[in-house]
């Protein structure tokens, strides 16, 4: 009775990751910048994966498998994020960003404080 149901649960899981990384992959491809196709790449991936190594973890079933899935979890985890926004904020400063579409920019301000402090810090 139980790995029947885990493998209904397993199976549901997986296909509804596979549809959030393909709605990813839709995202990147047509999203007008880079912002919104970065949002695209890490938001519904991220979760696509966690969904995808959670329907692994009920169809496997070994604890040594499921260490694995939940470490390459908190890597995904870790990771995502953290070079999305190195990638966005590089992107920013290089102005590769369409600043039309930005409905608050609380950025620029900081860059400029950070800029007239860096001038004043007595180069000079």
């Amino acid at each position: 009775m139980w790995p029947d149901i885990a493998n209904v649960v397993s199976a549901a899981l997986l296909l509804i990751g596979a549809l959030l990384a393909l709605v990813a992959a839709i995202g990147i491809l047509r999203f007008p910048d880079l912002l919104t196709r970065m949002h695209a790449a890490t938001k519904p991936q991220v979760l696509g994966l966690i969904l995808i190594i959670v329907g692994l973890g009920m169809r496997l079933r070994d604890p040594l498998d499921i260490g694995m899935l939940a470490l390459i979890a908190l890597f995904q985890l870790l990771t995502a994020p953290v070079s999305a926004h190195m990638i966005g904020r590089t992107a920013f400063r290089r102005t590769r960003i369409r600043e039309d579409l930005l409905l608050v920019d609380e950025l620029t301000p900081a860059l400029r404080n950070n800029d007239t402090n860096d001038d004043d810090s007595g180069q000079g």
